[in-house]
């Protein structure tokens, strides 16, 4: 093994460029991973909804439009296992069980809010973008005529 390189599958190191090593790309990369699944759309969304209040599976699904059963269970299940959400399940008929986030969920939806912040603020310049790009594909593509001054 070359020096430097780290015995533990998925830590990411074996460089002393930090601004590297804060990008690795890497399949196995534990920071890739975590990334993965905080930045996906269903995660995004639960830990948006958690941060108002604690709240049980069926508000929880009645709340994110367009999650599926399973896809739910799976995005707290995985939560829950990176230690973002707290699951109580408590022993009555029927069963009751709570979704709140952890301490470790807060402090991560403070940055989710800072990337709401960021793309309310950038909205109207990121439409003007994506207008230009698709006009301007069109137009390579022989489907409109070129602008004209």
């Amino acid at each position: 093994m070359e020096e430097g390189t780290s015995k533990a599958p998925g830590y990411c190191t074996g460089t002393e460029d930090d601004e590297a090593r804060q990008w690795d790309v890497r399949a196995d990369c534990d920071v890739r991973h975590i990334l993965d699944r905080v930045a996906d759309k269903w995660s995004l969304l639960v830990i948006a909804l958690l941060d108002r209040r604690t709240m049980r599976f069926t508000e929880l699904r009645r709340a994110v439009d367009g999650v599926s059963q399973r896809m739910l269970t799976v995005t707290l299940r995985r939560l829950e296992r990176d230690g973002l959400v707290r699951r109580t399940v408590y022993p009555v008929v029927p069963p009751r069980v709570d979704y709140e986030l952890t301490p470790l969920g807060i402090s991560l939806h403070e940055v989710i809010k800072s990337l709401v912040v960021w793309t309310e603020e950038h909205q109207q310049e990121i439409s003007a973008a994506r207008s230009a790009y698709d006009r301007q594909a069109a137009e390579e593509e022989g489907l409109l005529q070129p602008a004209t001054g």
